[in-house]
Formats: C-alpha cells, structure tokens, sequence
C-alpha cells in the first residue's frame, strides 16, 4: 500500500488489529474505515489533521493490514467491541470521532450499545440504519457461496468495478491497486466474501431506536452523486438524530477522502459549535 504503513498492534481474541497515531499533540480524532476499504482511505486526511490533532487509525479485523483468518467473527458487533476494546486501550474517554460506510454503524453501535462515549461524532456517506441490504451486498449476502468460487479474474473484476462505482472523480491506478492488494489471492478472496457475508442489517436495528438519545455535537456530510448509500440515507439520519448538522457535497460521490479531500477535510478541521 504504497508508503502507508501501521506500525502498532492490538491483540483481540479474533486476531491482531494493526493501528498507529500520527501527531503528538492536541485533542484526540479516532478516523474510522467502512467496507472494502482499509485505513489507506485516510492517507492525505490524517497527516493534514495531525497538524493539530492525536490522529488514531486502524484496520478493522479482516482488513487491509490486520489479520484475516478463516472463522473470524466479522459482524458489525464484533467491529464495535474491538473498537470500544481499542478505546480502552489508547486510553481515550472522550475523543473525536469521524466513521464512512460500515464504520459509521460500528461506532454507533460502540456508542449506543457499548456505552463508550465521544466528544463528538462525524458520520459521512455512511451505514447507519434503516434498510441498507441492496445491490451487490444483498446478492453476497444471499449467494456468498457462489461468489466464494468466482474464479480469480472475475473475483478482481468484480471487486475493482465495485471500487469504481464508489467514486466520482476517479481512482487513480496506484489507489486502486491499493484498495484491491488486501483482498487478491485465494486468502484475500476468501476474506472478501467472508466479511461481507457477515455484515447484517440486523446490527443496526439493534440500536436505531436510540438514535434520537444521542447528545453529543454530530456532523452529517454526504456526497450528492453517492450511489452506494444515495442521499436518502443522509436524510433518514438527519430526521432520527434532528440536532445534527447536515452537509452535502456537491460533485462527490460515496468516497469523499477521494472525490472531495479538501472540501471534507475544511468540515473536519473547523470543529463543532458546541463541543
């Protein structure tokens, strides 16, 4: 993955989590990844925001960098416990928080669930409930078999057109070939299926009546052109959680760290009202 690398570990009972912290001074950030990505997503936004800030990153279990392993729980509640497990680690009571795509559903649930509190929390273009089984997640969900015994050339096929499909502007080749390296092979197309196959929208029914309790500062952002998570799901979260802030991202599609680095990274750096 180029010259990102994670040079710490965290022992879970699944396996090792690879982590690192950038900066050394300034309020903690925690940044969280979604799915199939890894932490190489915040590569640009993590160094600008270490400027001013304890920047935390990790790769959840089953991706990019930390373990993946046959039998590895790798269900939404699993993340969200090795997530409150990394907090209490690090030592962070009340750090920032910023989640995408699945990662915003595990930290709710750390938070809801789990009962690790934040100072404040950013959720962009991210899995946070209502009905979120569709497309090519569904079709893995209910045929993982199938796709299992893809052979290696329609694997990589599938997985770099799902990549593309999440951007508008465009991945540049190296991005791609980095995004796709953690899950090639006979291991890493195993761990492909094997963590999509297990993430359930039942996960996030768990805590969606609790959504409305949440009191800390939330920042909502989404890219106009998502057509993973479409902005209706922007929508559907702003109404269960009405005191957060709500921002759109015109041009921009599912990755804002790609479409739209800067425009995301002005929301992160100018803090919250209340916090």
């Amino acid at each position: 993955m180029t010259d990102w690398t994670l040079g710490r570990k965290f022992e879970t009972p699944e396996g090792t989590v690879r982590w690192d912290v950038l900066g050394s001074g300034g309020d903690p950030i925690v940044l969280v990844h979604g799915t199939p990505y890894s932490s190489y997503l915040w590569r640009d936004i993590a160094p600008a925001l270490a400027r001013t800030r304890r920047v935390f990153v990790f790769d959840h279990l089953g991706f990019g960098r930390s373990d993946q392993r046959e039998g590895q729980d790798l269900g939404l509640g699993a993340h969200a416990r090795n997530f409150a497990r990394l907090l209490d680690h690090w030592e962070l009571s009340r750090p920032s928080v910023v989640a995408h795509d699945i990662g915003g559903a595990v930290v709710l649930r750390t938070l809801l669930l789990e009962r690790r509190d934040y100072r404040d929390l950013t959720l962009f273009d991210a899995v946070s409930g209502g009905r979120w089984e569709r497309g090519l997640f569904q079709l893995i969900l209910e045929h993982s078999e199938v796709f299992r015994e893809l052979p290696d050339y329609a694997h990589e096929a599938l997985v770099t057109s799902h990549l593309r499909h999440a951007t508008q502007t465009g991945l540049r080749p190296e991005v791609l070939e980095a995004f796709l390296a953690p899950w090639l092979g006979a291991a890493g197309q195993a761990a492909f299926y094997r963590q999509y196959s297990q993430i359930r929208q039942a996960d996030t029914e768990a805590y969606e009546h609790l959504l409305g309790e949440i009191r800390i500062p939330v920042r909502i952002v989404w890219g106009r052109e998502d057509r993973i998570l479409p902005p209706e799901y922007a929508r559907w979260l702003h109404e269960r959680v009405p005191h957060a802030e709500l921002h759109w991202i015109e041009d921009a599609g599912h990755l804002l760290q790609e479409d739209a680095p800067a425009r995301l990274l002005a929301l992160l750096t100018e803090g919250f009202p209340d916090s």
